[in-house]
């Protein structure tokens, strides 16, 4: 049976994409899309994705009016945390989950939440 093998993109609405993908690139790394064919995409490392639909009322995503919430896997949260607080980049909630890994939750300058999670180490 043919299967999906991967998320190929993620696309949202944005008041000021310029500034969003400047954004993105300057404290996470993502690279921009391409305009042309000799540039390139952002390259994400093989790592575990998870797809979950949550409950249309959860609170998890923020305010109630962001329908969707990113979680990008990081191989060193602390360091990126580090690196987004200097930025002046609030980390509005930090947890670890035994066996699952270790998190953080900020938002993007239009209010999109972004979860970053190092995984645990395999056991």
């Amino acid at each position: 049976m043919p299967k999906v093998t991967g998320i190929g993109g993620l696309f949202f609405r944005a008041k000021d994409t310029d500034a969003l993908v400047k954004w993105y690139h300057t404290h996470l790394g993502i690279d921009p899309t391409p305009q042309g064919a000799d540039e390139m995409p952002w390259m994400q490392e093989a790592g575990p994705t998870v797809f979950a639909p949550f409950q249309e009322d959860t609170e998890y995503f923020g305010p109630k009016t962001n329908q969707f919430m990113v979680n990008f896997r990081v191989d060193d949260l602390a360091g990126m945390v580090a690196q987004l607080e200097k930025a002046g980049i609030e980390i509005v909630h930090t947890e670890e989950m035994e066996g699952i890994g270790k998190f953080a939750h900020l938002f993007d300058p239009e209010g999109n939440k972004i979860e970053l999670w190092e995984p645990a180490p395999p056991p």
